[in-house]
């Protein structure tokens, strides 16, 4: 027994990164990857069986694991967000949740033929859109600031809400018999909310008064929270069933709204165990799903399924976000974009049976209706959302934009030379004269310190692939590749040469914390600028399957400095000691050298053979001089 739940635990952790791996690599929706491997590894190959392996502990650990995941996600709600955002975010999780229950419950029953108490509880359950499918569609999307923080704030927080809705109307319908009033189920539901919300806001408040004291040390920050969650969780769950979803969501956006100096190290912390928590809890959801079932489903389910996806959430969202200072576009992906997840599949697998046991025999069509649900959502919304919003121009659709940080004139010129690439620049600099040249030659700036809190609200970076920084002061290029490198990748955060020499220099800044040192060895800040006034400027030179990168580098003066590559499909490569420059044909290579050596900007012609002379090969006819 031991051995085989050692296995199974082993087994969904190495699916669930696997498929977040492959995700990642082939750029597809991670929440569709996931749903693949736990059907293969269940019900196709029987390599798990979740509630045979983990027997009663199954469901108390994805509860927990809901619990984390949904703190996590509460963690980076950020109240200026919520400003930005607020009337569509506020009528999302009020009006939005109302008219979902209400016409999701009336399709239930006319549609679906399920009888009034199971389709108000299937309504309620189908409410929540949690942040286990939305924050993993969000992080493939690159969706911008304003959709983003909506469909962030409405999944998180109508999760708990959703469930507390779902609890309610059971409640109603098993405890009391159905007799209970409606005052009483409102008072019941009120309560709930109430309690769950004093209690997050107020273990919130204690602990980032304890973390901003020291009076947790740096090397349990990570666990007193994690130990924290749980504890709440439970505590809520005490005064009102299922109430410590909301508790732990609260308890993470009073916390993550603190401004406390380790906040940062602790989203961090939190977002690497909720990408596990993520990828397990949803692997063991769809490899303990019953291909019987599924069975059950008849055409009046998949009739209800339809209306659920195609009328109930868009009605309902553009009802409730009407004259809500959305834009047409906003509302059109908000409406279309609900994929439901684990907080579903939990709740509807504990009221299912105990509904069935006091007399509404249809209830035992909870589970596969609503497992139906997440497969067509997860699949049509995790497929569709970056199509979508690309088309509406709410996403971006590449991350190939370098951002460059320092508007030095020689920073200037290579953002001229990127954007007449058609490389998105973005350009960064404290000073706003700095930036004068830069603005005139129509390159998107941002003025003021790309650290501050004001920046982190503000700049769009969903189109940024690259960090060029280039200040005149390394331990400022280095916090920013720092600040950057989990965002975008280590490798793709780059500063010039540091001015105390060797990158490899044990006296030097180590790795860790700086990012990688850009162009050859004589690259630093003072000795570009000096190049930039004697007169050296950038030169573009496209190759081709005749002029390849070693006929370029025989044309180039020794003294000329080879800066990076855009690739044919835009893609930007910089040149580093560490990662050096692989170019093939169709590749445009910039490098910087005097203006009395200009290299060719492309190949001269051949010139044509005499009769009866033979054609010059590929690489004579490539040769040039400069």
């Amino acid at each position: 027994m031991h051995e085989d739940l050692t296995l199974a635990l082993a087994l969904v952790a190495a699916l669930g990164i696997g498929a977040q791996w492959v995700a990642w690599r082939l750029h597809q929706p991670t929440i569709v990857l996931l749903l693949v491997a736990g059907l293969l590894a269940g019900p196709v190959f029987g390599w798990l069986h979740p509630s045979r392996d983990f027997g009663a502990l199954l469901h108390p650990i994805i509860r927990l694991g809901v619990a984390v995941i949904l703190f996590e996600g509460g963690l980076n709600l950020h109240l200026h967000e919520l400003r930005e955002a607020a009337t569509g975010v506020k009528r999302l999780v009020s009006i939005g949740v109302v008219l979902s229950w209400v016409l999701g419950s009336l399709a239930a029953h006319w549609i679906g033929g399920l009888s009034w108490p199971v389709s108000l509880v299937f309504g309620a359950i189908t409410v929540v859109t949690g942040p286990t499918v939305i924050l993993p569609l969000l992080r493939h999307a690159r969706l911008n600031r304003r959709p983003a923080s909506y469909l962030k704030w409405e999944g998180i927080i109508n999760d708990p809400l959703g469930a507390l809705l779902a609890v309610v109307v059971f409640q109603y319908f098993i405890s009391s018999e159905g007799q209970a009033s409606f005052p009483a189920v409102a008072a019941g539901l009120a309560l709930g909310l109430a309690a769950a919300a004093a209690l997050g806001v107020g273990a919130g408040l204690l602990t980032a008064a304890a973390l901003a004291r020291g009076y947790i040390p740096e090397f349990l920050k990570g666990p007193v929270l994690f130990a924290a969650v749980l504890l709440i969780y439970i505590v809520a769950n005490l005064a009102q069933a299922e109430a410590g979803l909301l508790a732990v969501t609260v308890f993470g956006v009073t916390l993550g709204n603190r401004r406390l100096a380790s906040i940062v190290e602790i989203r961090r912390y939190k977002e690497y165990m909720t990408v596990l928590l993520v990828s397990a809890v949803f692997i063991v959801l769809t490899a303990d799903l019953d291909p019987a079932v599924l069975a059950r489903l008849d055409w009046r389910s998949g009739l209800l399924l339809a209306a659920l996806v195609f009328a109930v959430r868009p009605v309902s969202v553009l009802l409730a976000t009407w004259r809500a200072g959305m834009t047409w576009p906003e509302r059109a992906l908000v409406a279309w974009i609900a994929p439901r997840g684990v907080v579903a599949a939990a709740v509807a697998a504990v009221f299912a049976p105990e509904m069935a046991a006091r007399g509404y025999p249809d209830a035992a069509l909870l589970v596969p209706l609503v497992f139906g649900l997440i497969l067509v959502t997860v699949l049509l919304h995790g497929l569709s959302i970056q199509r979508l919003a690309s088309w509406l121009g709410l996403a971006s659709t590449r991350r190939n934009g370098v951002l460059i940080v320092g508007a030095s004139p020689w920073g200037v010129e290579l953002a001229r030379v990127l954007q007449d690439l058609k490389v998105p620049v973005l350009m960064v600099d404290q000073s706003w004269d700095r930036l004068k040249p830069a603005r005139l030659s129509g390159i998107r700036v941002s003025f003021g310190e790309l650290l501050s809190e004001s920046a982190e609200e503000s700049l769009e970076l969903n189109d940024i692939g690259w960090l060029l920084a280039a200040t005149y002061n390394d331990a400022y290029n280095a916090l920013v590749c720092t600040r950057f490198a989990p965002e975008l990748g280590r490798r793709r955060v780059f500063q010039l040469r540091l001015h105390g020499g060797d990158e490899d220099d044990p006296r030097g800044l180590p790795r860790t914390l700086r990012g990688e040192v850009v162009f050859d060895e004589g690259a630093t800040y003072e000795e570009l600028m000096r190049r930039h006034y004697q007169g050296w400027r950038f030169q573009k030179t496209r190759l081709t399957e005749t002029y390849d990168y070693e006929a370029f580098r025989r044309d180039c003066p020794s003294d000329a400095l080879i800066m990076l590559l855009v690739r044919e499909g835009g893609e930007v490569a910089f040149q580093s000691s560490r990662s050096p420059l692989k170019p093939r044909a169709g590749d445009t290579v910039v490098c910087y050298l005097p203006a009395a050596e200009r290299a060719p900007s492309r190949p001269p012609p051949s010139p044509a053979p005499l009769p009866g002379e033979p054609a010059p090969t590929a690489s004579q006819g490539a040769t040039a001089r400069p």
